[in-house]
């Protein structure tokens, strides 16, 4: 299983980072590349999840509501359920799975910033046509070493979720909502307190990585968020003016 998991994800995209070194012999800018490369490959699957995601989000207020009205009632409240998500377009599993399939791409992109920016430079996965370079100077713009731990780096990386969350946010129910607004009041917290644990999260493993890889993650983020905000925005549909 490894071993088809280095032949198909690793290696290719090891390859392609050496052989971009190669060419530009910048770390910093090599990850830039290489992030816009794999985001422009994963956009299909990244905008179906953020889709997905925010229509989950929308339906949240009414799928608390089944749960007040047939809580003594598991079959129906299923079978209203499901009868929602089908009136309403929706997958449940449609901001999941994109993801899932992601993963493994994270995953090889961590394995090359690893092989890359350690002390101890491994090329031992290079195809033959690719020029060895010997060694990786982790320096980048001259001042910046992607090779140590970067507290700005991982800041960045945490104000990147932080901005991506955000927009993903319920917002509070009126208080003529009734039972349903409390339900959504209810997530509405659930959800602001995500907003800053996510964020808090990615500082703190942010800055357990090399820089590169902190820097990697905050390009990836900001990047995800960027595409979320115009996805969502591509969404709204125009008021329409009164007469």
């Amino acid at each position: 299983m490894r071993e088809l998991f280095e032949a198909i994800l690793y290696q290719p995209i090891f390859n392609i980072f050496v052989g971009l070194y190669n060419l530009i012999p910048d770390i910093g800018v090599v990850i830039l590349i290489i992030t816009i490369i794999l985001k422009v490959v994963l956009y299909p699957m990244t905008k179906k999840s953020i889709e997905a995601q925010k229509s989950m989000t929308d339906l949240q207020p009414k799928l608390e509501e089944l749960k007040v009205k047939y809580k003594n009632d598991q079959q129906t409240l299923a079978q209203e359920t499901m009868r929602l998500y089908k009136e309403n377009k929706v997958n449940p599993l449609g901001s999941c799975l994109p993801v899932l399939v992601q993963l493994p791409v994270f995953i090889a992109i961590y394995w090359v910033l690893q092989a890359g920016l350690s002390a101890e430079q491994n090329f031992d996965a290079l195809y033959s046509f690719i020029k060895n370079p010997g060694h990786i100077n982790t320096i980048s713009l001259g001042f910046i070493d992607l090779g140590q731990k970067s507290i700005v780096l991982a800041a960045l990386a945490g104000i990147s979720q932080f901005w991506q969350s955000k927009m993903m946010q319920s917002k509070k129910a009126p208080k003529e909502a009734g039972a349903g607004g409390k339900d959504e009041s209810t997530m509405s917290m659930v959800n602001k307190q995500m907003l800053y644990l996510m964020p808090g999260l990615t500082f703190i493993i942010g800055m357990s990585f090399p820089g590169g890889l902190a820097f990697y993650w905050f390009l990836s983020t900001f990047l995800t968020a960027l595409q979320q905000k115009l996805t969502l925005d591509g969404k709204k549909t125009p008021d329409h003016p009164t007469t």
